[in-house]
């Protein structure tokens, strides 16, 4: 591999850091979910006909399920649901943990339907090979049970996604529920209420995660923004139902976000972005121990230009983080990754969208001024630098993209990255506000995967463990 470019920004970091060449290759493999979504795409999870299931860039050996998907086998590889046959699922009761936490309107319409389109493919498979699904989810934070957080508007665009009608329970245990469990056919989805109108759900009692456990034969987890937590229907059910297992979506989150991460074709570049350093400390310095260049943007630089003695105005800065964020700047050093800061920004004379603003050199924000966006000096070097790599990862805009007079630095990222996913680059959307970045641009399905997990994306970058993950079958692996 070529040397990582060096820095031309404040970061003063003239190192280059050499590493092998691509240590995998993405599988030949295709898995087309056209077939289990009407020849309809999932638009902004990269579940495109076209997109490999599961290409990841692993060091193992990919290998192809006939009919059932594929596996990647990585360091937290678990068992698919695409591992399980028809005669392991025709007329077994399942439990589904999926994630439908979707935006409601006033009028309780759906405004965002992505998370319901993303459990489909799951649930497609097992309708399709004979089971009864039991469907669970959670919806917003309710406090007891609370009418407006109830799944029954999501039953419409559920139903026409999976093109069946789904049953809706009033509850997710008791009698009521046994019942209709009981009455469900072969192929059938029944919707349990939202699981959080107990709040032993949240708690993972382990009695009520047995009374959930005891309407199915076994278990499939396949929500991902919540797999970081152990809850009654995320962790506690794994402990009744056997086999646990995760579903499509949770499996292409595990197989990016460690596969790609841990065993990437380098050069691998990392942008990260958003308003604080303290809430991506745990994703820098993981990240700083894999990737070749370090790119960092948002509100967070600001802390990074004061730690180096640099005049800020009245921009957004963590002291309390001002030794860290040297840290940070000396461990990049230390380990040959080239971190690259913003050399120029967009500063405004207030925080709000009619701002006055000008351009300056990063070194030169007057008093009074704030920083809310990268410049174009900055945004060509980053181009340049993106222009080397062969997998990226992305997790926090570049500026305050919410105003449009200050989301040009954010937009242009996202361009870039479509533009090198055009060439082959793998490029990945790690959760947060950069997926609302890339809808925003219209670029979100062209992307290698965009995850639909925030705090788990954030801890799984972190290297953290998570729960809902652990809790299921190991993946029987595959001979390399």
């Amino acid at each position: 591999m070529a040397s990582a470019t060096a820095p031309t920004t404040l970061s003063l970091l003239p190192t280059t850091k050499s590493s092998s060449t691509s240590s995998a290759t993405p599988s030949s493999s295709r898995v087309h979910l056209s077939s289990f979504l009407g020849g309809r795409p999932l638009r902004r999870l990269g579940f495109a006909a076209a997109d490999p299931l599961l290409a990841v860039q692993v060091a193992s050996k990919v290998r192809s399920v006939s009919g059932r998907g594929v596996r990647g086998v990585v360091s937290m590889a678990k068992k698919s649901v695409g591992d399980l046959s028809a005669a392991e699922l025709k007329g077994k009761k399942v439990f589904v943990r999926a994630d439908l936490n979707v935006p409601l309107d006033d009028n309780q319409n759906i405004t965002d339907d992505t998370r319901i389109r993303a459990a489909v493919p799951t649930i497609k498979y097992l309708i399709q090979n004979g089971a009864k699904v039991i469907l669970s989810s959670h919806l917003g934070r309710p406090k007891g049970v609370t009418p407006k957080y109830s799944l029954a508007p999501l039953v419409p665009r559920l139903s026409e996604l999976i093109g069946i009608e789904v049953v809706k329970a009033d509850d997710s245990i008791g009698p009521e529920v046994e019942k209709l469990v009981a009455s469900l056919p072969e192929g059938g989805v029944l919707l349990l209420e939202n699981v959080r109108f107990y709040k032993e759900e949240e708690k993972n009692d382990p009695e009520h995660a047995k009374k959930l456990a005891a309407l199915a034969d076994l278990y499939v987890n396949d929500a991902f923004g919540t797999a970081h937590r152990a809850h009654a229907s995320t962790e506690g059910v794994t402990k009744y139902l056997k086999p646990s297992v995760a579903g499509f979506l949770l499996q292409k989150e595990l197989d990016y976000l460690v596969g790609a991460v841990s065993t990437p074709k380098r050069p691998f570049a990392a942008i990260v972005g958003g308003s604080k350093v303290s809430s991506k400390i745990g994703v820098i310095e993981s990240l700083l121990e894999k990737v070749d260049k370090l790119i960092l943007g948002g509100g967070m630089i600001f802390t990074f230009y004061k730690a180096q003695g640099l005049s800020v105005g009245s921009s957004l800065v963590e002291e309390d983080k001002l030794e860290l964020a040297t840290t940070l700047l000396a461990k990049a050093k230390a380990k040959g990754v080239s971190l690259l800061l913003p050399s120029d920004v967009v500063i405004a004379d207030k925080f709000a969208p009619d701002a006055n603003s000008q351009i300056v050199p990063a070194s030169a924000i007057p008093d009074g001024w704030m920083g809310l966006d990268i410049g174009p000096d900055s945004i060509k070097t980053f181009n340049e630098a993106l222009d080397t790599t062969q997998t990226i990862i992305w997790n926090g805009p570049m500026g305050v993209f919410e105003f449009d007079k200050f989301a040009t630095g954010t937009e242009a990222i996202a361009k870039k990255l479509a533009e090198l996913s055009g060439k082959g680059v793998t490029t990945i959307i790690g959760g947060g506000d950069s997926v609302a970045a890339v809808e925003k641009v219209g670029v979100a399905d062209v992307m290698s995967h965009i995850s639909t997990g925030g705090g788990a994306s954030l801890e799984l970058l972190e290297g953290k463990e998570l729960p809902g993950v652990l809790a299921l079958d190991e993946a029987t692996p595959v001979a390399v």
